[in-house]
């Protein structure tokens, strides 16, 4: 038997020829609540019941000062009047793109479930009370991280971040970690949200909730 070559690495893993039927229960209006975040709260209990990897990973997206989209992963850490709550640092890349335009979308991928979710609306900073509620929650290794990374900064080295670390565990020795005050919380308020449920043959079901006034208004989107 010969060796396979690059070709035929090539043909294996070509994105092209992967394919996946999403063989699933359809999605249609009369199944869903009217209010987005209820049904979302259905969705995300679903996806936590069935065991998927990080249910509260969700991708945000910004655009930065050249009106170029950025995105990266981050993780839901709350979810209530105030919008979807995440936190980071305020002088990262986001932290910047979202003080110059404080909109974002959100996208939570299910992919066992075949599911996605996608938000759009304003962002706003939580108050300090709640970034000092949650950081005081977080490991204390998180809490030494957030003082000792300067979020997106160019490093020299994996070196220059461990002796960060080294000092900003010994400033603090066994004491208590407040939170940096360049740390904190961030909620988009949904203005519009996006169910998808993978169908046969790329047929997918999708439907919206959008604002109207003081009311949600529900549609379903060609696929």
């Amino acid at each position: 038997m010969s060796e396979p070559t690059r070709a035929d690495f090539r043909a294996v893993i070509d994105p092209a020829r992967l394919r996946a039927e999403y063989e699933t229960r359809g999605l249609d209006a009369a199944d869903v609540d009217p209010d987005p975040v209820v049904q979302f709260r259905r969705w995300f209990d679903e996806a936590a019941a069935s065991a998927i990897v990080e249910p509260h990973a969700m991708t945000l997206s910004t655009v930065d000062a050249s009106g170029r989209p950025q995105a990266r992963v981050v993780l839901l850490r709350g979810l209530d009047e105030r919008g979807f709550a995440f936190y980071t640092n305020r002088e990262s890349a986001k932290g910047h793109e979202l003080a110059d335009a404080p909109h974002a979308a959100l996208t939570f991928a299910w992919l066992p479930l075949h599911r996605q979710v996608r938000v759009t609306g304003p962002v706003t900073e939580l108050p300090d009370a709640a970034s000092d509620a949650y950081f005081a929650l977080r490991p204390r290794g998180a809490q030494i991280g957030a003082w000792a990374s300067a979020q997106s900064a160019v490093l020299p080295d994996r070196a220059a971040l461990d002796e960060a670390v080294a000092r900003v565990r010994e400033g603090f020795g066994d004491g208590d970690i407040p939170r940096p005050p360049h740390w904190g919380g961030y909620a988009v308020k949904p203005e519009v949200v996006e169910l998808w449920q993978g169908r046969p043959n790329r047929l997918h079901d999708r439907l919206r909730y959008r604002r109207d006034g003081g009311r949600w208004v529900v549609e379903r989107l060609a696929p």
